[in-house]
């Protein structure tokens, strides 16, 4: 389709290292441009606000007077938090997305330069254009700071799994998704002691640094903040209770739950399988452990390993989520990147599958999320292909990972014999 519709200068000139900051450009100055709209009148948007709040406040959840506390994150992600506020409340917005796209352009060098120097042009381009789809959502959470660490991270995994394992460490306890891209690592890696043990490292740091500002007390909460909470409205196990209330059966209802800032299900049985969630995300996360494990030990090629593991862990962190906030989906871009480096042909389908999740996932939130909110049936189709498409993606790695194990178990027989 490229060769297609380009002419050859065109396709050649896509392939120079040299674009790909052209286009990283672009893209980066059109959301700082977007941002302005709010930055220079000292205003921020979405969640930056309450981002805001938190670095103006302070985070003892005391002075809060029943506000979300910002102890729904990891104690790391306090530190971007406070540095976006380093020039004072009114250009926040601003410095927030400078740090994203400081980070950015950080990954980007590493993913475009050493032995990636060829291979990694065609996946920064993808990088460039899945950032266009998922819209402002990569530089308006906390997931914009994280996702380029865990990327970088990715790519040194094969050559230096110890510093890896340092950066997701880091990452983790800043949000929590990158542990699902911790735990193949750990599991693939020859070193997995030593990452082990930087891991409790950097998890003592934080803790002391924890206990000498204050916050010791509250250091777990995010485990617990929100154990309370329903279906959100996007979560994929929420689609049953969506086009229930789109048709109007058995009481099922679309609501805010004004205490959390989320939009929630409500019907028969929601309660229940609210609380059967967390249970079934435990449960996934074993399941996809033990199936790395037996991969590994039919010979499973280490690299390939823990990306399709990777890919896996994370996208049943999201699949058996009760909170399926759309920035989500950007944990899964890192993954992706990191696979279509290390082996393009064999991860065109998961980089195609979340493209297609990236564009109805921006289609949903922000574009059409009130007629969602009201039951919208056409939107609830689109909700629903999203997630479908999202199950699709966890079923293809689980099936590579299976294959990765069959067909190195099967290497071994023939040697053997």
């Amino acid at each position: 389709m490229r060769d297609a519709a380009l002419p050859p200068a065109a396709v050649a000139w896509f392939g120079r290292p040299s674009s790909v900051w052209w286009g990283f450009a672009a893209v980066h100055v059109y959301f700082l441009g977007w941002m302005a709209s709010f930055f220079l009148s000292g205003n921020t948007f979405s969640d930056t606000e309450q981002y805001r709040q938190w670095a103006t406040t302070g985070y003892n959840p005391a002075d809060l007077h029943g506000a979300i506390s910002p102890w729904v994150y990891p104690v790391l992600a306090q530190i971007p938090i406070f540095l976006a506020n380093i020039a004072g409340p009114g250009p926040y917005l601003l410095v927030w997305t400078l740090i994203i796209t400081a980070l950015n352009a950080a990954g980007l060098f590493i993913l475009t330069h050493g032995p990636r120097k060829k291979a990694g042009i065609a996946p920064a381009w993808w990088w460039l254009f899945f950032t266009v789809f998922m819209g402002y959502l990569s530089f308006a959470r906390v997931e914009g700071i994280t996702a380029p660490i865990v990327l970088v991270a990715l790519l040194y995994a094969a050559t230096r799994p110890v510093a890896a394992g340092i950066l997701l460490s880091i990452a983790t306890w800043i949000k929590v998704w990158p542990a699902a891209v911790l735990v193949p690592i750990v599991i693939a890696s020859h070193r997995r002691l030593r990452i082990i043990a930087c891991g409790a490292a950097v998890t003592a740091a934080v803790a002391l640094g924890t206990y000498l500002s204050g916050g010791l007390p509250h250091i777990l909460d995010f485990l617990t903040n929100q154990g309370e909470r329903g279906m959100q409205l996007e979560a994929t196990f929420s689609t049953p209770w969506v086009w229930l209330s789109v048709l109007n059966l058995g009481g099922s209802k679309i609501a805010d739950n004004v205490a959390i800032n989320s939009t929630e299900v409500y019907g028969p049985g929601a309660n229940v399988a609210a609380f059967m969630m967390q249970p079934l995300l435990v449960l996934a996360a074993v399941a996809g452990s033990a199936l790395l494990i037996w991969a590994l030990r039919r010979g499973a090629e280490a690299e390939e390993l823990f990306l399709e593991g990777a890919l896996m862990m994370t996208t049943a962190f999201i699949v058996f989520n009760k909170v399926g906030s759309p920035q989500f989906i950007i944990w899964l871009a890192p993954v992706v990147i990191a696979g279509l480096t290390h082996d393009w042909n064999r991860w065109r389908v998961p980089a195609a599958l979340l493209m297609g999740i990236a564009m109805t996932t921006f289609v949903i939130y922000p574009l059409f999320y009130t007629p969602l909110i009201h039951a919208n049936p056409v939107m609830a189709a689109v909700l629903t292909t999203r997630n479908v498409l999202l199950v699709v993606l966890l079923w293809w790695s689980v099936q590579r990972t299976v294959e990765l194990g069959r067909k190195s178990g099967a290497r071994t027989a023939i040697r053997s014999a």
